[in-house]
């Protein structure tokens, strides 16, 4: 099956304030129906780094079964950890970047990588803000995940 995730995370500029991850999962099913489901949560005291993460994961862990996925992601973070192979040097070096410096952000870099284990995942980096529409679709997200208290919807595929 083939499934597209849109992801943002909002940091609203503030660690203490409002923040949120945003997550939209768009597949169609057996009977060719196009479905979707959004997701957002609020944390505070955090990062935008780590709602980028949280927006993947929970995409990629909300499918029951395994998946063709194309992930979509403004971040940085997110996308050119699995394109430029950072995540393969910081499992080599024992998720250390430094000499003695742990890698930020472990417990989610180690629960994306599980996450996203059973699923063909090709990860798409929408760059810049200049209009493009996938990347106003991430922004819209972020928006109203920093904003909203939605609860997640299971996601029920055939």
């Amino acid at each position: 099956m083939k499934v597209t995730i849109y992801t943002d995370g909002a940091a609203r500029g503030n660690p203490e304030g409002p923040g949120g991850y945003g997550t939209i999962l768009v597949y169609v099913d057996s009977k060719g129906i196009e479905h979707k489901r959004e997701y957002s949560g609020g944390y505070k005291k955090t990062t935008n780094n780590r709602m980028e993460l949280m927006a993947a994961i929970i995409g990629l862990e909300a499918l029951n079964k395994p998946c063709d996925v194309d992930l979509y992601s403004d971040s940085q973070y997110v996308i050119k950890a699995f394109n430029e192979h950072w995540i393969d040097g910081w499992m080599k070096k024992g998720w250390k970047r430094g000499k003695n410096e742990p890698v930020k952000n472990i417990d989610l870099w180690k629960r994306l990588l599980k996450a996203k284990e059973p699923h063909n995942v090709t990860f798409h980096w929408v760059k810049g803000h200049n209009g493009h529409p996938q990347n106003e679709r991430c922004d819209v997200l972020a928006t109203s995940a920093a904003d909203g208290t939605n609860l997640m919807e299971d996601v029920i595929m055939e």
